[in-house]
């Protein structure tokens, strides 16, 4: 079996773009699979960064703390009504996530779409105490909820989480070599 990096494209919905052919091994996921190879490494995530405005150089990004990733790789983050963030959802919904989970060297990247929920029901369902240091408490008027909806990405794993892979992966990352690192590569379409 492999024992370096996974990775592989996140092709949630519609894209027709394919991965580059490389020395590693693809693994296109598609479907309910590509959702849930999202939600397998976010969950574990606390925090991931989060960039909106992304068709103007450098856009804007910031970290965010993660409330929910859903089984489909749906991300749920609590916002502010008056931040950057949520004027450029208004304008442009298209953002891009990125997480990272280095003690399991789990990494991904998903772009998507985000909408901007104000409803009580969805504030209760995602709200967190944690959110206190940002809000008045979860009646405060500027508290919304994020939905990020995504549609394509990458994502990055191993399967031993031995640190010759990290070796092998950083060596790669480090040259741009295209050899073998052990991985595998691939798209999810959902």
């Amino acid at each position: 079996g492999w024992h370096g990096p996974m990775g592989a494209h996140l092709q949630l919905q519609g894209s027709t773009d394919m991965a580059d052919m490389d020395q590693q091994p693809q693994q296109d996921l598609s479907g309910a699979a590509a959702g849930k190879k999202i939600h397998e490494i976010a969950k574990d995530a606390r925090m991931c960064m989060f960039a909106t405005d992304v068709t103007n150089f450098p856009g804007d990004v910031r970290p965010m703390a993660i409330q929910k990733v859903d089984d489909d790789g749906t991300f749920w983050f609590l916002s502010s009504s008056a931040s950057e963030k949520n004027r450029d959802i208004a304008k442009d919904p298209r953002v891009i996530v990125t997480c990272q989970n280095d003690d399991k060297y789990e990494y991904l990247a998903v772009s998507g779409t985000a909408t901007v929920h104000t409803d009580r029901a969805t504030i209760d369902k995602y709200w967190t105490a944690l959110a206190s240091a940002w809000f008045d408490g979860k009646d405060d008027p500027r508290v919304t909820v994020l939905r990020g909806t995504p549609n394509a990405g990458h994502y990055w794993q191993t399967t031993s989480g031995k640190i010759v892979s990290f070796v092998k992966m950083s060596f790669a990352a480090v040259t741009g070599s295209k050899t073998s690192d052990g991985g595998v590569d691939g798209e999810l379409n959902v």
